[in-house]
């Protein structure tokens, strides 16, 4: 999904100095690895990135929303990294997961043997209030005398603050003006001006360890680097072993479903939608957008997933943050929720452009903050609604304040549904009257109507059911495109007359929350016509921006996110041999570790950030759906 700013210049802002900064013009950037070559990791309050060469480049501190300490997948000279490689020619890489985990293992093999780096966030326990934030790195040699270096550079506040460097017992210490992170190793490391560096050699069976901690004041670890290990792993087990689903897809749907967890904020309950920010949906391009934040839409459906395979505690968890976010809404032009929110709940979350960073193999601006944040994205009350209404219905159930709250958004919505917004999409080519939202608007009040009546809460249900079904048949009357059979963005101006024949992937959904049955004439067709136009082999586009400008310069890849919805749509309709071999094909393009960005590029390259929610949670519902329709 785009994060749109206002600024849509091919050059983007410059910086203060009034030029670009000096990054490669041919936008390749030798020096950058692919997006889907890297692993994350996190403690559930932060996130990190650990390339398969070994480097972490990227980590923010102490939350996802900090500012980064090491950055260099955004600008490989400023960003700041941690990186620990062999010294001889390393010959292959490879990475996987930890069984059941989210511990990182990057094997290297060299001309002089065998050497893994074991990457992790120590989780001891759930909700620890005594948590301490540590990124641990565990060097393993398996075979051969390994020489090793490392070098711990980190760039504080997005590589734009210096740091003081000072030795402490067994490492060293960095000071900025808002972070101070300890770094404790048991090899001898050298300082110059900015970073700490060594090398070691390891025989066989040998270790080398490194422990970076986000405090300014540390003692010493009361744990050893196993005991971390093995607590960090019985978490991760213990987490996955709530799960309930046992269907064909286990592996793929368990490291979403991890994926997911590692993106949730556990302090609050927030659920982000990616740990990234700036990664670009083209190479070289300016849709570079900051994910960091809660999108209301991609949290309901997070939670959506996450109740399907039956993880409840975090359904609750984030239900009790947006009960805070009910209570605070207020009326206003975009309405009385915003499309996103800081973890905190902070709703201003003005775009900044990091002016000095050149951007991934040269895709500049670099943003921080987010300007979708004032748009008016009517969809959003209906994703919403509809997981309070999946809540109440598999979870713990609603309170009566949340009740209270609900109605009163309802009201608002009941009279401002027939207006134009920007939709899922968030697109500056003006507001709309879109057919998605309508749909959504739908939804909202049609899970209204069933929770009153499936628990006899208070509603006025007749002025409900009226609006329900007058939005009904508006979406009939004019979001669908007789001449072409096929349901469109965007409404008609007036009933009679035909809406511009513009296809949207985001109607798949018409369906799964149940407003066409999935064998219904118009639905079927309306599936045909994506498939002549927006579907290239199992990746799907969103829209063609050609039909439907978008306001943005540029072009974009295939979105993950309606792929899986396209095999949802398959599976639905009843053909599921294809849905199945759409399915099969959507998990090549996943990288090794079975993770995905936003979009999938021409020669199926990772585009846009990464790891995104979004796409993990519709791998989920897919390999649900598909698993019922098999069987």
């Amino acid at each position: 999904m785009n994060r749109d700013d206002q600024d849509t210049g091919a050059a983007g802002p410059r910086s203060a100095a009034g030029q670009r900064p000096a990054g490669r013009p041919d936008g390749r950037g030798e020096d950058y690895l692919p997006i889907a070559d890297h692993g994350l990791i996190g403690d559930l309050r932060t996130a990190a990135l650990v390339g398969t060469d070994g480097r972490v480049d990227w980590f923010c501190a102490p939350r996802f929303d900090s500012p980064s300490v090491f950055a260099s997948l955004l600008d490989v000279r400023r960003g700041g990294f941690w990186e620990i490689a062999p010294v001889c020619e390393v010959v292959d890489r490879h990475q996987f997961y930890f069984p059941d985990t989210n511990i990182l293992i990057t094997r290297m093999f060299t001309v002089d043997g065998i050497v893994e780096i074991q990457d992790f966030m120590p989780i001891l326990r759930e909700n620890d209030s005594a948590h301490r934030q540590r990124l641990v790195r565990r060097v393993v040699n398996i075979r051969g005398r390994m020489a090793m270096s490392a070098r711990i550079a980190p760039r504080m506040n997005y590589g734009r603050d210096e740091h003081r460097l000072e030795r402490i017992p067994r490492g060293v210490r960095f000071t900025g003006d808002t972070l101070t992170l300890s770094v404790r190793a048991s090899v001898e490391l050298e300082l110059d001006d900015t970073d700490a560096f060594g090398e070691f050699v390891l025989g066989e069976g040998e270790t080398a360890l490194f422990v970076l901690e986000t405090a300014a004041d540390t003692a010493e670890a009361p744990e050893t680097a196993e005991e971390l290990f093995t607590a960090t792993v019985a978490f991760w087990r213990r987490w996955l072993s709530r799960s309930t689903y046992t269907g064909r897809w286990r592996e793929m749907v368990h490291r979403s479903a991890l994926t997911l967890k590692l993106l949730t904020h556990e302090p609050s309950g927030a659920v982000i939608a990616a740990p990234t920010l700036g990664l670009p949906e083209q190479l070289g391009g300016v849709r570079n957008w900051d994910y960091r934040y809660v999108w209301i839409r991609d949290a309901a459906f997070s939670l959506y997933a996450l109740l399907r395979l039956g993880f409840t505690q975090e359904a609750q968890s984030f239900m009790d943050w947006l009960t805070e976010r009910l209570r605070d809404a207020t009326d206003g032009e975009a309405g009385p929720l915003r499309v996103m929110y800081s973890i905190d709940g902070h709703a201003h979350l003005p775009e900044e452009v990091l002016g000095h960073l050149e951007g991934y193999r040269g895709s500049y601006p670099v943003r921080t903050g987010n300007d979708a944040s004032g748009q008016r994205q009517l969809d959003l009350y209906g994703e919403l609604i509809d997981s309070i209404y999946l809540f109440d219905k598999y979870g713990a159930g609603i309170s009566h304040e949340s009740w209270t709250d609900l109605c009163v958004v309802l009201d608002w919505l009941l009279e401002h549904w027939n207006t134009v917004d920007e939709s899922i999409w968030e697109t500056r080519s003006g507001q709309q009257h879109h057919t998605y939202s309508r749909l959504m608007c739908w939804v909202a009040v049609e899970r209204m109507i069933r929770m009153a009546r499936r628990r006899g809460l208070p509603g006025d249900l007749g002025r409900w059911i009226s609006v329900r079904d007058r939005i009904y048949h508006e979406i009939m009357a004019r979001g669908w495109n007789e001449e072409e059979r096929t349901f469109v963005q965007r409404l008609a101006a007036d009933d009679g007359q035909q809406p511009a024949n513009i296809l949207d992937a985001s109607l798949l959904l018409m369906p799964m929350v149940k407003f066409v049955s999935p064998v219904d004439p118009r639905f079927r067709s309306t599936v045909e016509a994506i498939r002549r136009r927006l579907v290239v082999d199992s990746l799907v586009f969103r829209y063609d921006p050609e039909q439907a400008p978008d306001g943005l310069d540029g072009t974009e890849g295939t979105f993950s996110i309606c792929s899986f919805w396209w095999v949802e749509a398959l599976a639905r309709t009843g053909d599921v041999e294809a849905a199945r071999l759409a399915l099969e094909k959507m998990f090549t393009y996943s990288n090794h570790l079975g993770l995905f960005a936003e979009q999938i590029g021409l020669t199926g390259e990772h585009l846009g950030n990464y790891p995104q929610a979004f796409t993990h949670l519709s791998l989920i519902s897919s390999a649900i759906n598909l698993d019922r329709a098999m069987g």
